[in-house]
């Protein structure tokens, strides 16, 4: 079994994180935890070459660094199969959806919101994409969560 769990570095997609990990637990199955950096290439601003590819190396250093402190969150909680995955696209949804599809993944445990700029009322814009569009079950974590699948 394969579950995915994007992670943004905010508390719901850690909180996330910590359900996929107990769930993986006693489903022996491997978790994919899959960060997001925004492609900046096309971005009409005026920048130099070299600042775009500071911002850039920058967004990649967050995101390595969001993807080692959610595998030591998961590793914390016992799970042994772990791979991690920083992906570049212009949407988070996508890139998710996407993955899941390549990988065939059986599971995606997504946080109700992010740390994106525009909170939804009740889900987050990329949560509620990625349940609409994914190829598999979709489990979406509110937080705080006390009640594990």
């Amino acid at each position: 079994m394969k579950i995915l769990v994007p992670v943004d570095g905010s508390k719901q997609s850690l909180e996330g994180l910590s359900v996929a990990a107990d769930y993986a637990k006693t489903k022996g199955a491997e978790v994919c935890i899959m960060t997001v950096i925004s492609y900046i290439s096309d971005i009409d601003l005026e920048l130099s070459a070299s600042e775009r590819d500071r911002l850039l190396e920058s967004m990649k250093s967050r995101g390595e660094d969001i993807l080692s402190k959610a595998k030591e969150i998961a590793k914390s909680h016992g799970v042994a199969n772990i791979n991690t995955v920083l992906s570049t696209g212009t949407s988070a949804p996508h890139e998710i959806v996407n993955f899941a599809e390549q990988e065939k993944t059986d599971l995606i445990v997504i946080g109700s919101k992010g740390m994106g700029a525009t909170q939804r009322f009740f889900l987050g814009s990329v949560a509620s994409k990625v349940v609409r569009y994914s190829p598999c079950c979709v489990y979406v974590v509110k937080e705080p969560c006390s009640c594990f699948i």
